[in-house]
């Protein structure tokens, strides 16, 4: 898929590791770098609403849980307190969410959440977003724990999902995305690809083309988006298990 440009094939693409995000932010010797902040603010996207779900979970209404979630990243920014975090002691996402549980166990980080938030605000987070993704999910099935565990998952592949669109709308090619972004993570093709071919003008071997290329480029996006939050390429396959088992459950 990657380097070609004709109407059959995916926008151009790099599926290398580059340094992951949370090894800069444990790396950076300043909360002042560049780096250190760009790697924080996009880990605080990744985890916000897997976060902010876990919360409601444990019962907090939705002020609760955004007034607390904003407080922890701001209380992360000011401590610099992934700093303490060790890949060789678990999973940055558990590491975090043990983080949060200290955070809101804490009585000061409670009577304080509300005035901190109001003073500065770490994120810009769409909480009606958030909220009407959290309203979806059963209320009594999943504990705070796997839920957290699964709104990670499904953020990682909604962050992959939206990259690869931002690839096609950049080549303009938005028009074949969406023809066949249902068929990206679909187990079976609900739409032939016959019926796929006429809308694009294009023969079905390159419609079936196109779709094997455009989930090998999904796949790799999907990969990256977990890099950014493990300490080496190593761990990739295991987390990626673990997105599955979170979803399946």
């Amino acid at each position: 898929m990657p380097g070609k440009t004709d109407t059959n094939s995916t926008p151009a693409g790099t599926s290398r590791f580059a340094t992951t995000h949370w090894s800069v932010v444990l790396a950076a010797g300043s909360p002042e770098s560049s780096r250190y902040r760009e790697a924080l603010e996009t880990l605080c996207q990744i985890y916000w609403i897997p976060l902010y779900a876990y919360l409601r979970r444990r019962g907090y209404n939705r002020h609760q849980a955004e007034d607390h979630t904003q407080s922890f990243f701001a209380n992360l920014l000011e401590k610099q307190s992934l700093q303490k975090a060790d890949p060789k002691r678990g999973k940055f996402r558990f590491f975090l969410l043990t983080c949060l549980k200290n955070f809101v166990a804490d009585e000061w980080g409670r009577t304080q959440a509300q005035k901190r938030t109001g003073d500065r605000k770490t994120l810009s987070l769409d909480i009606d977003d958030a909220e009407s993704r959290y309203s979806l999910e059963p209320t009594d099935e999943l504990s705070p724990e796997r839920l957290f565990e699964r709104f990670w998952a499904m953020t990682l592949l909604t962050r992959a999902m939206n990259r690869l669109r931002d690839e096609f709308i950049t080549a303009n090619k938005q028009q074949l995305f969406d023809h066949l972004k249902a068929h990206i993570t679909a187990e079976h093709d609900s739409v032939p690809y016959s019926t796929v071919a006429v809308k694009l003008n294009m023969n079905e071997v390159a419609v079936r083309v196109a779709v094997h290329r455009i989930r090998l480029r999904y796949r790799e996006l999907v990969r990256e988006e977990i890099a950014h939050t493990v300490a080496g390429e190593e761990q990739v396959d295991e987390e990626i298990h673990d997105l599955f088992t979170a979803l399946s459950s």
